[in-house]
């Protein structure tokens, strides 16, 4: 679909690298000529996908472990980044999330979805725009969001006002950054199945035919979002700025996607809390 050499020359950072989209999109940035570096809070994770890449591959990849939700490690993880080199693209992926009834939400409940979600993408945000403004160095913000974001989503609330609060930012910086060279473009996937994403929004209980609920009848291929975001962040997309592409086979003009849960009773809820409390 791309020539082979469209990201060629672009060093790459990818926060929630190590598996899921994260790690589809780093893989196909990488077919496509881009350095990465990949973060996250697990360094077992981590290490493993990139001797994959470099072994599938043979892709420069490097790693670092850190805890986007506190900023001080954050500006350490751009340090230790610029010291070889700037990146030249940031992809905001890693966020939290779970269904919940909003009124059994804790504080700290709350603040586990919207520290990594929110405060965790715009430390990273500031940090990378900062350093490329002092530099003056382009560069390009690609956001992970949700289609929440436009029909709001009941049940997971902290993150559809996280999401939201995000695609505000993109469509901010966009004229804030614009003229200093920076981008901010965001992408709303639907259905991707992810081991950890299904885990906390699909338990036991709810539809088993979700990804299919949707006009085009099929859930999407991680290849098909790691495509979109590698054409986004290349230069051929680069009049693309303040944009949120939707990517959801038109989910979200028939219905939320929270639509079962109203349905629960209030025994399904209390094996929910039950289950997560376990976990």
């Amino acid at each position: 679909m791309f020539e082979k050499s469209l990201l060629a020359h672009k060093r790459i950072l990818v926060t929630g690298g190590g598996s899921g989209l994260g790690a589809a999109m780093g893989r196909r940035f990488a077919e496509l000529g881009a350095e990465l570096v990949i973060c996250g809070r697990r360094t077992e994770l981590l290490q493993q996908t990139a001797t994959r890449l470099r072994d599938d591959l043979g892709a420069k990849v490097a790693t670092i472990t850190c805890d986007i939700r506190d900023g001080a490690a954050v500006d350490a993880m751009m340090d230790t980044i610029w010291r070889e080199a700037p990146i030249d693209v940031l992809v905001n992926n890693a966020a939290a999330t779970f269904i919940a009834q909003t009124e059994h939400l804790s504080f700290r409940a709350a603040d586990a979805i919207l520290a990594p979600t929110l405060h965790g993408t715009m430390y990273c945000t500031l940090a990378a725009g900062k350093r490329w403004i002092e530099g003056r160095h382009k560069g390009v913000i690609l956001s992970i969001l949700s289609t929440s974001t436009i029909t709001g989503r009941a049940f997971t609330v902290p993150s559809a006002m996280a999401k939201s609060a995000v695609l505000a930012m993109t469509k901010s910086l966009a004229v804030e950054w614009g003229p200093k060279g920076i981008r901010a473009v965001a992408i709303a996937p639907g259905a991707f199945p992810t081991p950890g994403a299904t885990g906390q929004l699909r338990p036991e209980g709810r539809e088993e035919s979700w990804a299919h609920r949707n006009p085009l009848g099929r859930p999407g291929e991680h290849g098909e979002l790691a495509n979109l975001a590698s054409f986004l962040i290349s230069d051929q997309g680069g009049y693309i700025n303040g944009e949120m592409v939707v990517q959801d086979g038109g989910a979200h003009l028939r219905s939320s996607g929270a639509e079962d849960l109203l349905q629960w009773t209030d025994a399904q809820w209390e094996q929910q809390r039950a289950s997560r409390a376990k976990s």
